[in-house]
């Protein structure tokens, strides 16, 4: 392995962690000394890696810090052409704005191979089965969870029942046959999951859940035995 292939594989490692870990640990999964491990550690620094911590109490890495493109692997470049083109062809408008914009931000700066790499990538987005639901629905949805705020929506069930919920959004399942909301329903007093194409009214309210949607969003995966990550 190279140094700079081994200084990724440790800016990746910190990344997976959000507490400190120890030098030992991660010598260890790169397979080298602490030594070594220290000295990686100070070119990262020196490089403008906020990683904090010190020998004996471990290791994290504050955020913030972009990785340079130039050490993508051609799997990763892949991965994100594939993912960025699925939310621009399956999101609403402005998600697909995004996403097209954040892959031209990032082969932009590619070195000519890997950008050529990215340019012809030969993974493609298929149709979607069905009609998606109404983009001003997807929006106000996302806008609802990033401000944790609740929803009031008519529903229609299975049975083609209607009726008017509150709801606290923490997740959109992005399915190929349909979106799914995951919510809290004040009427069922559980976490239910609504098919996007069967709301017909929506509208935010003013007044915030009084949980964080992290904390929802972990009570769901408990539920539902999906590990966090």
């Amino acid at each position: 392995m190279s140094r700079a292939e081994r200084l990724l594989q440790l800016m990746q490692t910190l990344r997976r962690h959000r507490q400190p870990v120890p030098g030992q640990a991660l010598a260890s999964e790169l397979g080298v000394s602490l030594r070594t491990l220290y000295r990686d550690i100070a070119s990262l620094q020196a490089q403008g890696a906020d990683i904090e911590g010190e020998a004996g109490l471990g290791y994290v890495l504050r955020p913030g810090f972009m990785l340079p493109p130039l050490m993508f692997s051609e799997d990763e470049i892949e991965a994100l052409v594939l993912g960025s083109r699925w939310v621009a062809e399956r999101g609403d408008p402005r998600l697909g704005d995004a996403a097209r914009n954040a892959l031209a931000k990032i082969t932009a700066v590619l070195p000519p191979e890997l950008r050529h790499e990215a340019d012809s990538s030969a993974l493609l987005v298929g149709p979607e089965n069905q009609t998606a639901p109404a983009d001003q629905l997807l929006f106000q949805i996302r806008t609802a969870i990033r401000a944790e705020r609740k929803l009031q929506v008519g529903y229609r069930d299975v049975q083609g029942e209607e009726t008017s919920r509150i709801l606290w959004p923490c997740a959109v399942g992005f399915f190929d046959r349909c979106l799914v909301m995951v919510a809290w329903c004040e009427l069922r007093r559980a976490f239910r999951h609504f098919r996007i194409d069967r709301i017909g009214s929506l509208a935010i309210l003013e007044e915030r859940y009084p949980e964080r949607r992290q904390a929802l969003l972990q009570k769901w995966r408990q539920q539902e035995g999906i590990p966090a990550r």
